[in-house]
């Protein structure tokens, strides 16, 4: 039996592709399955895909999806079912919490809610037999015209997952992308990571990390198989747990020489810790300040954290001698003008090295995206448009889309200025939204 997952670019060619399947590829081939892999860029064409699908012959398309991907994924999946009879299954953040919008959209079979590996050779073992499920009997996979479907425990445990097949995962000149836990335990409004906690409420934790000795045995056969120049963790707060990190700096101090870079929160990182990271190797670390204003962040974002902090953590970071990298969001809702002028002027108090901006997006699955829902703040052709970070798409009281667009501009002002003084060049369209903080940011944000 074989599955051909397609990854679907979106705006910007380098986007890392979805580490989801890539774990699934690697469980399904340890079970006897075929795993193939087609990149769908920018300027492929739907002709050109019903092409690749049929060289590579599968028996069923799987697609991973964000809420950025979903529109344009929606229509190719629409033309490629009016030429090709394919079944087709779909997962991840988008499908997983707008299940109903994915099915009644032509062309998908199967919806796989959270985790994946165990459900999708469920699936795929039904196929071979000759009996599709017609109604959502297999845990996690709803089919299309059933109900529901109960969800299975998180995989446990999880050291028992085979590693990410690196042939879905685009990866070049050496720089590796890692995973070393699921889950995130902290509730910030705007992101879904969240949300999978909630998920599985009552049938197993859905936070677990990985063992030293697993993470390490897998950077191990990397470097025994390929040139290895650049580790970048994926994981939505890498510094949860400072005993983990202690020993994890300790023990891969010892055995690799290989820069790395995290993302972390500034209330999860001390001194040491910071010290122990930089001693390892970490290079870089990624906050995520979101926002200049504390009220913001408490009231709102469910962020506890204080500027004062946050001026702190950034000054211990750099002195550590790592480099920084902040994260903003504008035009959160409830958010005011001022406010955004707020997180500006904390910008020049905090000079990260870097640092990216981002309109807010109502993800579905986030608490956010209730409250757009409850308020109206949503258009009402909403599931037609297609999301990004460069432009609202809500109806806000207090703040207006041509409010959001001058301020945008603002921050690519501030970019444009920085990286005229650091390169002694102009920036180009495709540097204005940051590709090294997008290529690195967690996919809990859609």
């Amino acid at each position: 039996m074989k599955i051909l997952f397609l990854e679907i670019q979106h705006e910007r060619e380098w986007a890392v592709a979805s580490i989801g399947p890539a774990f699934i590829a690697s469980y399904l081939r340890q079970n006897k399955h075929e795993v193939a892999f087609e990149s769908v860029e920018l300027d492929t064409t739907v002709a050109d895909t019903i092409e690749a699908i049929k060289a590579h012959a599968p028996d069923l398309l799987g697609l991973s999806l964000t809420s950025r991907q979903w529109q344009r994924a929606k229509r190719f999946v629409a033309e490629i079912r009016q030429h090709l009879d394919i079944p087709v299954i779909t997962g991840g953040l988008h499908p997983t919490f707008a299940p109903e919008n994915v099915l009644e959209s032509p062309g998908f079979d199967y919806v796989c809610l959270g985790e994946g590996e165990e459900a999708l050779l469920d699936l795929m073992n039904a196929l071979e037999a000759g009996t599709p499920p017609v109604e959502s009997t297999i845990e996690n996979i709803w089919v299309r015209g059933g109900s529901r479907p109960k969800l299975r425990p998180p995989f446990e445990p999880i050291d028992s997952l085979p590693f990410m097949a690196r042939d879905l995962l685009k990866e070049q000149h050496g720089v590796t992308h890692m995973v070393t836990q699921r889950g995130c335990p902290f509730p910030c409004t705007y992101c879904a990571a969240r949300k999978f906690h909630d998920l599985y409420g009552g049938i197993g934790s859905y936070g677990r990390r990985r063992s030293h000795d697993n993470v390490l045995e897998e950077i191990r056969t990397l470097v025994d198989e390929q040139f290895v120049s650049y580790i970048t963790f994926l994981d939505d707060t890498f510094t949860l747990s400072p005993s983990w990190i202690s020993k994890f700096c300790e023990r891969y101090k010892d055995e690799f020489q290989i820069p790395f870079s995290v993302h972390a929160r500034a209330e999860t990182v001390t001194p040491k810790m910071l010290e122990n990271l930089a001693d390892a190797g970490c290079m870089h670390i990624t906050y995520g300040v979101e926002s200049g204003s504390e009220r913001v962040r408490k009231e709102i974002m469910k962020r506890v954290v204080t500027n004062d902090h946050l001026l702190k953590t950034f000054k211990m970071t750099q002195e550590a001698g790592i480099m920084v990298t902040a994260n903003y969001i504008l035009g959160t809702p409830g958010e005011t003008r001022a406010e955004v002028l707020e997180t500006i002027a904390l910008h020049h108090r905090l000079q990260p090295d870097d640092f990216g901006y981002f309109v807010f997006y109502p993800y579905p699955g986030t608490s956010l995206f209730e409250v757009c829902r409850e308020k109206g703040y949503l258009p009402d052709d909403y599931w037609q448009r297609p999301a990004n970070h460069r432009e609202t798409v809500l109806n806000l009281p207090d703040l207006t889309k041509e409010d959001v667009a001058e301020l945008y501009d603002q921050f690519t002002a501030i970019r444009e200025t920085a990286y005229l003084k650091q390169h002694g060049q102009q920036l180009d369209d495709s540097g204005r939204d940051n590709a090294v903080v997008l290529n690195t940011q967690s996919a809990a944000q859609g």
